[in-house]
């Protein structure tokens, strides 16, 4: 799991790994970092812009949780743009600015493109390489100050509204943006950090939206309901589609704001999927599971849960279409039980615990009303070994 565990934290670091928001104490043993940010489109201080200065990676063979772009310092300009960090460690680092309505690195990198390196060392590479032309290099020494220069370029906005089909406003709708990259593949744009959605929009009391700090590019734009997550909600796509392959796109350049890019979400056709995991041994419901509703066409993921302790899933809003329902990583975790402790865990009686894996399950469906009681028997991996 270290491999790119800071997607998730990517942004989290400058608020929990001891940067300063405010600027530390002045150190004779240490450098400072001082300079101004300015906007590129006007020419004037960024006011209240945040700064943040992150070490230039080392290379490395093993595995990081590190992620890049992790601030050893964060600091907020004053009104005539300036900022100072006092007390930084000598060495090199890259230096970006962010502010609302200009690039921003959380939507600008293409995290899938990165995820795909071999290393750490790699992935942490491709997402600077990435996001070059917004970095400064920065050189600290001790007792001297290292002056710079940060230039913030305006970013682009995608602006509609979402409603349902009977004329009411779409309120607390999330938002998911697909940005097609240089191999004219589909990336998510933005990451899902400390919360369970990737980009904190939401739909205001009229439907309204505006998803900005974009990259110029062409977007895939989907509205997803206000679930508990991304992988529960369903999400109807600009054109007033279900499936992302079959949304219509938009085009935006640097500093554009794109308007009319309505969504509507249609209160018809929707229906309940839901049903009962068990083992087929003894019937008893696995102690966890994956229940996921994939497109039959083309297997592209369409929800994802977790199975509740009593062995029940229920997805909701589910729209009318073939799909393959598909339980996995399901297992039981048994106290005192023979076998081979396989995690080396201990059972509540200090004996050893055995973790009882169990074979993926997969059934087709088709969805065209509510579909409940649904059962999902599962078979033991060991028992369906040959002997």
């Amino acid at each position: 799991m270290a491999r790119w565990h800071w997607l998730w934290i990517v942004a989290a670091a400058a608020l929990v790994s001891g940067c300063d928001k405010h600027g530390a104490k002045p150190d004779p043993t240490k450098g400072v970092v001082a300079g101004i940010v300015i906007c590129d489109d006007t020419g004037r201080p960024a006011r209240f812009a945040q700064v943040s200065l992150t070490p230039v990676p080392a290379k490395h063979a093993e595995p990081s949780d590190t992620p890049p772009l992790t601030p050893l310092a964060v600091i907020d300009t004053g009104l005539d743009g300036r900022f100072r960090m006092e007390a930084i460690p000598a060495g090199d680092y890259y230096a970006f600015g962010t502010l609302d309505g200009y690039l921003d690195p959380e939507r600008g990198i293409d995290y899938g493109k990165a995820t795909a390196k071999g290393t750490t060392s790699e992935q942490e590479q491709d997402a600077i390489e990435q996001w070059k032309d917004q970095l400064i290099e920065v050189k600290v020494a001790v007792h001297k100050v290292s002056e710079i220069t940060i230039s913030l370029h305006r970013a682009a906005a995608i602006e509609g509204t979402v409603s349902y089909d009977d004329g009411s406003p779409a309120i607390g709708m999330h938002f998911q943006l697909f940005r097609k990259n240089e191999k004219k593949e589909w990336s998510a744009v933005g990451l899902p950090l400390l919360s369970n959605w990737t980009i904190d929009t939401t739909s205001d009391s009229h439907g309204h939206y505006v998803v900005d700090d974009l990259e110029a590019g062409e977007y895939i734009v989907c509205a997803m309901m206000p679930l508990d997550s991304e992988d529960v909600a369903p999400r109807v796509c600009l054109g007033n589609v279900f499936r992302r392959k079959n949304a219509s796109t938009v085009k935006v350049s640097d500093g554009e704001t794109m308007r009319g890019t309505d969504i509507e979400i249609p209160l018809s056709g929707l229906h309940t999927v839901s049903g009962q995991v068990e083992a087929v041994a003894d019937g008893h419901a696995p102690s966890q599971a994956t229940v996921t509703l994939l497109y039959a066409d083309d297997r592209a993921p369409a929800r994802k849960i977790a199975m509740d302790k009593d062995g029940s899933f229920e997805f909701e809003y589910v729209p009318e279409d073939n799909y393959i329902l598909r339980v996995s990583d399901a297992e039981d975790t048994s106290d005192d039980l023979a076998g081979s402790d396989q995690d080396g865990g201990q059972g509540k009686n200090g004996g050893p615990q055995t973790v009882r894996h169990y074979v993926t399950k997969e059934m087709p469906l088709r969805v065209q009303s509510d579909m409940k009681d649904l059962d999902v028997p599962l078979t033991d991996e060991a028992a369906a070994k040959p002997q």
